[in-house]
């Protein structure tokens, strides 16, 4: 299964420490990690192995989501910093919009991605 990660700035270090703490979940060997840039070096940084995209800013969310049409990308963990604006903002819509036209899991805060890893590891 591949899961999508990205955060913004702003959450890129709640992301890692996130990461850091489900590790035993997301290392199980039918799992594969998939990241924007910037935030999937973050990742890496801490020893766990992701496949680095663009930076979001640079069209990172659209490969993301061009993933997630395609029927590759089966999750999408996604820290959103509400306090900020972004200049990307059309892109992390048309990915909200792609995973919702693809009923695909989206989580957009902790909370939610926690949910989403647990239930994932009952049937993992």
């Amino acid at each position: 299964m591949e899961i999508a990660i990205i955060a913004h700035d702003g959450k890129k270090a709640d992301m890692v420490q996130f990461i850091n703490k489900n590790k035993h979940i997301l290392e199980k060997e039918n799992i594969k990690l998939i990241a924007t840039g910037t935030t999937g070096g973050k990742v890496e940084a801490v020893g766990i192995k992701v496949k680095k995209m663009l930076s979001g800013p640079l069209g990172g969310d659209a490969q993301i989501a061009a993933r997630v049409a395609e029927g590759k990308t089966k999750m999408v963990l996604f820290f959103k910093d509400p306090n900020s604006s972004h200049p990307h903002e059309p892109d992390i819509n048309m990915l909200i919009r792609i995973c919702d036209v693809h009923n695909v899991p989206l989580a957009t805060n902790e909370a939610t991605a926690q949910l989403l890893l647990l239930g994932l590891d009952e049937v993992v």
